[in-house]
């Protein structure tokens, strides 16, 4: 923000965002759109260039290596729509030939969808001439005060009081960053307090914050405060993931009695084959967290899944969770046309908006869940982002369920035949409370 000026002040609230132990997204984002109408004053030619979303028979493009993909980054910008992203005001945020861009209405946010506590970041951006831009970092959806509600890593041009590559109101670059409209690149490092932050391969931050206002977990934000702005190639990595299986052992781990499924460990994996139904499942629970694993499934368009926040299984009861469902299949050819929700839906509740893995092929699935809040990622694109608004219920087959629960392994007919690997968790804090909570 310039000086003078309160960046985060000057936001417009259009939907008022509740901490009650936990931030709470209002709903998914909205139907994903590719275009914008014409603003106000607008000449036609001004109408922007839409990114087609990727034919149906293809797999998109993420950007990512497959090397990254296993690593854990995903993509929080899928290059053709603003699928989990949500704005806090009317700002015209818009995707145009791949790039997130705005340019008209007062100073407002496009964050994601989900919350994030520790992690890497990176990101491309442009600025206009005097444009005045930040991309937010832990942040509540209607931040006020810099320097309690967010982490704002500064996008700006030499003539405000904190630089490009300083935290408003937190911590000042010591030598200013030439000013520039070309394409520049920031790569982030969020864990705990502490903050370190590289401009074009060059570190220009590196701050912990020892202050009474540290934030645990918050959105992430870009700003449109003065002047035209653009964002790509919009990557993240969960930090703080610690393993769920050894590789060696099913230590942590139990099967759900009644289970008619065989789980062993085969190859630093756990191989599924089965029966009937049936389940292995944490010894632990687990309520607010980021998941991932990959898998792979050896037969066609085979069925299984990932079910968390569950009751503990019993012979009667073996799987009372939700899911995310493993299923490759797809009709006709298009991946936007899943067979049996999709592989990265949450089963019986909503479909996967595309099938991007493949049998025989391991994928890896990111899972956030927060609060009634639920995304889903395979192999780093986003296809699922739910919010659950069903009444309160023990049971997540019947209703809401926000307490803790066991994450378990899918046994699902004869035809079972899967393969996990590299399962990994962190847990996420509740909104951010004083600085005892931080850094852990």
């Amino acid at each position: 923000m310039r000086s003078g000026k309160l960046t985060c002040g000057v936001l417009s609230m259009f939907i008022s965002l509740s901490l009650a132990g936990c931030l709470k997204v209002e709903h998914p984002s909205p139907p994903a759109k590719t275009n914008a109408e014409p603003q106000v004053g607008e000449s036609p030619e001004a109408k922007p260039k839409p990114s087609p979303a990727p034919p149906g028979d293809v797999i998109p493009d993420t950007g990512l290596t497959k090397a990254e993909i296993e690593e854990g980054w995903i993509a929080l910008f899928d290059g053709h729509s603003l699928y989990g992203w949500k704005p806090n005001n009317d700002v015209n945020w818009h995707v145009e030939e791949g790039v997130i861009k705005a340019s008209t209405g007062e100073p407002g946010l496009l964050l994601t969808t989900s919350p994030f506590a520790d992690y890497e970041l990176r990101f491309d951006f442009k600025l206009a001439p005097d444009t005045n831009s930040g991309m937010f970092l832990r942040t509540t959806f209607d931040p006020k005060d810099p320097t309690k509600d967010c982490y704002e890593l500064n996008l700006c041009d030499t003539k405000t009081e904190f630089p490009t590559g300083s935290l408003v109101g937190r911590s000042k670059i010591k030598e200013a960053v030439p000013a520039s409209t070309d394409w520049q690149t920031f790569h982030v490092r969020v864990e705990g307090p502490q903050f370190q932050a590289s401009l074009n391969g060059k570190e220009v931050l590196n701050f912990k914050d020892t202050s009474e206002n540290q934030r645990d977990i918050g959105f992430i934000g870009l700003q449109k405060n003065e002047g035209a702005v653009k964002f790509r190639n919009i990557y993240l990595k969960p930090l703080r993931m610690m393993t769920l299986f050894n590789g060696v052992d099913l230590a942590g781990w139990q099967v759900v009695p009644g289970s008619q499924s065989k789980f062993e460990v085969v190859d630093k994996t756990i191989h599924v084959t089965a029966e009937k139904q049936g389940y292995l499942e944490t010894e632990d629970t687990f309520d607010n967290f980021l998941f991932q694993a990959s898998a792979k499934s050896n037969g066609e368009a085979l069925n299984s899944g990932y079910f968390f926040r569950a009751i503990k299984g019993t012979e009667s009861g073996m799987a009372n969770g939700y899911e995310v469902q493993i299923h490759n299949g797809f009709k006709d050819n298009d991946r936007t046309k899943p067979e049996n929700a999709g592989t990265g839906a949450i089963f019986r509740r909503t479909e996967a908006r595309r099938v991007v893995s493949n049998d025989h092929e391991w994928f890896t699935t990111t899972l956030n869940a927060y609060g009634s809040h639920i995304a889903v990622w395979i192999d780093g694109y986003q296809v699922t982002d739910w919010e659950d608004t069903r009444k309160p219920d023990d049971n997540p087959r019947k209703g809401l369920r926000l307490k803790a629960g066991h994450i378990s392994l899918q046994g699902h007919d004869p035809t079972t035949d899967l393969n996990f690997k590299d399962l990994k968790l962190s847990n996420l804090p509740g909104e951010s409370s004083p600085a005892a909570e931080s850094g852990k």
